[in-house]
């Protein structure tokens, strides 16, 4: 399963460099009209925006220490379980990726870069990212597997 972890983190990294590298600061290529931009945005704040427009100046360091606090708690809880069902297993190698790679960015410079942008009509849903992406869904599968078992 570290494979998976390395490989999303990979994956996140390559595909926020191909949009820096692309996509002009608050650019946005219409990918599919009325439903989905690329764009190249910088969130200072936590998911979904949370604390984005705080100026306060223990921000970056508060998210870096939670970001750590609870990928160690992952690890350990890796390390400790010997037999985890492939569903748990996976849904943790999604979140460790996914985790890593935005605390990557974090450390880095301060901030997350989002480039994918989800709309219907006025109505946007958050800028969110690949590793965004792997959490969720690595949440999900952790979710599933505790509430039907087995």
């Amino acid at each position: 399963m570290a494979a998976i972890a390395v490989a999303i983190f990979a994956a996140d990294q390559a595909t926020k460099a191909l949009v820096e590298r692309h996509i002009p600061p608050r650019g946005v290529v219409p990918v599919i009209p009325g439903f989905f931009n690329l764009t190249n945005t910088k969130n200072s704040g936590a998911v979904f925006g949370i604390f984005a427009d705080s100026t306060v100046w223990w921000k970056t360091p508060l998210l870096v220490v939670i970001s750590i606090v609870l990928l160690v708690v992952v690890v350990r809880l890796v390390a400790k379980t010997r037999n985890l069902h492939w569903a748990t297993a996976l849904g943790l190698a999604l979140v460790l990726g996914g985790a890593l790679s935005n605390l990557f960015d974090r450390m880095r410079s301060g901030m997350v870069e989002d480039f994918l942008d989800f709309y219907f009509r006025n109505y946007h849903w958050y800028t969110f990212n690949l590793a965004d992406s792997a959490v969720v869904v690595g949440t999900g599968f952790i979710v599933v597997q505790v509430l039907l078992g087995g």
